[in-house]
């Protein structure tokens, strides 16, 4: 018997929560599934869900106790307390709902960010009613962090709400929860909101990278010479009035006291590619983030440079619109 219970292929009963856990997690994905993306939405009564909180659901029994004693003792003070407590929690409710109905959610397009940072979404409260709206709260669905504002009469305002992407690459915003309990806390009044902007994630620098690679003789400059190691290249020249201080090599300076810049001629025929097969005998993620610093080095020296990836090569180029580019291949490779 012993023997044959060992390859029991019933498998062992699970426990109630989780059960409940994965319904909740069904129910989550039937209910986002429903959910139109867009950055933009207006709250009506069709997208606005009201239901009591905890201490709503406490007032409602101590409503039910105080009328059934004031009906066993006929207490005419006690039908009044409890009618003028379930009028003030009704109108409340009424209240609660008009705070969120009617007012309008815009997402700002979010800005891209290196892994392991928060992205910081923005979301403008639009009311366009001649009252203001008070302690409206926006958070991502299932979180507590909660951001709060009040609205002003015909006016806006924006909250920041953040989260962590997992990893690189392109993320969908998850779904937010605009929520008030306003203005007695009986009744929670909700609308979930499921944003349609996606949140570009560039791959985290390494923190010490080596050097820039070597620079490579550019097409028909006839030079065979390469860049230093370090990252300078070769061609200097005496400091002359007037040179860029992006080209003053103040390494020499500090090292020697001597002044020089670096020759734009010599530069010229020096092409720097940053090259995903140079980039170490490292994982791939690693070389990314390699490449990522070194994106990042070469822009700060002011120095053009071009980007292999596999299946991708970017021409030599500098400048922020160049970096962003490189940034964002580095992201979606």
């Amino acid at each position: 018997m012993r023997a044959n219970a060992a390859f029991d292929p019933q498998p062992p009963a699970l426990p109630w929560w989780a059960w409940r856990a994965r319904l909740r997690q069904r129910w989550a994905g039937w209910w986002q599934a429903r959910l139109p993306r867009t950055d933009t939405l207006l709250l009506t009564q069709r997208n606005v869900y009201i239901l009591p909180t905890r201490a709503g659901w406490m007032l409602a029994v101590t409503l039910a106790v105080l009328l059934i004693g004031s009906i066993n003792y006929q207490l005419n003070l006690g039908y009044a307390l409890t009618f003028l407590l379930a009028g003030c929690a009704a109108a409340g409710m009424v209240v609660g709902h008009g705070t969120l109905r009617g007012l309008a959610l815009q997402m700002a397009p979010p800005e891209p960010v290196f892994a392991g940072q928060p992205a910081r979404l923005g979301v403008t409260l639009v009311n366009n009613r001649r009252t203001p709206r008070w302690a409206i709260g926006v958070a991502l669905q299932g979180t507590r962090q909660w951001a709060w504002a009040d609205v002003a009469a015909g006016g806006q305002t924006t909250v920041e709400v953040a989260f962590a992407p997992p990893r690189r690459g392109q993320h969908a915003v998850p779904t937010l929860v605009a929520e008030t309990r306003f203005p007695l806390g009986s009744f929670r009044v909700w609308a979930p909101w499921q944003p349609a902007a996606r949140v570009l994630v560039y791959p985290a620098p390494e923190p010490q990278p080596p050097a820039l690679p070597a620079g490579e003789p550019a097409p028909g400059s006839g030079h065979a010479g390469g860049a230093r190691a370090s990252g300078e290249f070769d061609g200097v020249r005496g400091y002359q009035r007037g040179d860029p201080l992006k080209l003053v090599v103040w390494k020499k300076y500090a090292r020697s006291g001597e002044l020089v810049s670096r020759d734009t001629q010599q530069v010229q025929r020096q092409a720097l590619w940053l090259d995903y097969a140079r980039a170490g005998p490292l994982a791939p993620e690693a070389r990314l983030s390699r490449l990522t610093a070194w994106v990042l080095a070469a822009d700060a020296q002011g120095l053009d440079w071009g980007l292999r990836l596999p299946g991708i090569e970017i021409a030599v180029d500098g400048g922020p619109a160049h970096r962003l580019r490189c940034l964002e291949a580095l992201a979606t490779c």
